[in-house]
């Protein structure tokens, strides 16, 4: 991307919650990967006019404009698949934010709609791209995990609008599989106080080694959002994670990373690698929901 694009790839944001709002800024920046694309417009079901001078277009708009040849998919979970069915029927490249689907079946339905329109289908993942990941691949790599934990703490979600806990906590599942392989499912449980708004999921998974982990996601309206971890390895433990610094640009190092999908710069075995273990997250997601119901 160091080079002057030869061409600019039209691109249109929908929804403008969080995540779009910080793709627009991250579009109209001179960023490196920003060269390559034109922000056209934003989608959005409200009726905003424009943001800092981007105009607002309709839906139908968006798909029907040659001029549109991106959708940036920034809208509530439940929304995405539908959205990226028909941009990628309109012949459009898509990112999307995490989760793609809210389920296995449909994201692979996607994925190979993708391969048949011959367009890119990226799902943002910035939290692959968090100084705390960083340290934690390198800390782990070439131990022998004996067992682990993870908990995640938060305010409570809407699951019409995000999905059932384990999709929308899918960027933990997604570290635990990142850092330690393909995992299997033993157990899930959903405790539930509705009239609280208190939710707890505990996850029992096993590594390909049989190693336990445990992912617990607790929401409850005055829970601060928290990480807190545990590794126990046969040469030591890292317990909690120490500061190591400032997460800069993630959702720009992702864009970085879309743009550099749309010029062909990754290899065949680096994008099925990352389409592997983004349906094996999927697919897990779905089989504790399973569980969790099951038991309900």
């Amino acid at each position: 991307m160091n080079t002057e694009p030869e061409r600019k790839f039209g691109v249109v944001v929908v929804g403008v919650g969080r995540a779009g709002s910080v793709r627009i800024r991250d579009l109209r920046n001179p960023h490196a990967s920003s060269a390559f694309l034109n922000l056209i417009g934003f989608v959005s079901r409200r009726e905003l006019g424009s943001i800092d001078e981007v105009p607002q277009i309709s839906l139908e708009d968006a798909l029907s404009s040659q001029e549109v040849e991106v959708a940036f998919i920034c809208s509530e979970s439940s929304s995405h698949e539908d959205y990226i069915r028909q941009f990628l029927n309109a012949g459009k490249h898509v990112l999307v934010e995490y989760p793609m689907t809210l389920s296995w079946v449909a994201a692979k339905d996607l994925w190979e709609l993708a391969e048949q329109k011959g367009k890119v289908l990226h799902e943002e993942h910035v939290e692959l791209l968090m100084e705390e990941f960083a340290f934690l691949k390198k800390e782990v790599v070439g131990k022998d995990l004996l067992k682990g934990s993870l908990l995640f703490t938060a305010a409570p979600l809407e699951e019409e609008r995000f999905g059932f806990p384990a999709f929308s906590g899918i960027s933990r599942l997604t570290w635990l599989v990142s850092l330690f392989g393909e995992l299997s499912l033993v157990s899930a449980t959903l405790e539930e106080r509705k009239e609280d708004q208190y939710m707890k999921m505990t996850v029992c998974l096993e590594t390909e080694n049989k190693s336990p982990l445990t992912w617990i996601e607790e929401k409850a309206p005055g829970l601060k959002r928290n990480r807190r971890l545990s590794f126990h390895f046969r040469s030591g433990s890292l317990e909690n994670m120490p500061n190591v610094g400032i997460n800069k640009n993630i959702f720009l190092k992702d864009q970085n990373i879309f743009v550099q999908k749309l010029l062909g710069q990754f290899s065949e075995e680096e994008l099925a690698a990352e389409k592997k273990r983004i349906l094996h997250c999927l697919w897990l997601a779905g089989e504790i929901q399973k569980h969790c119901c099951s038991k309900q």
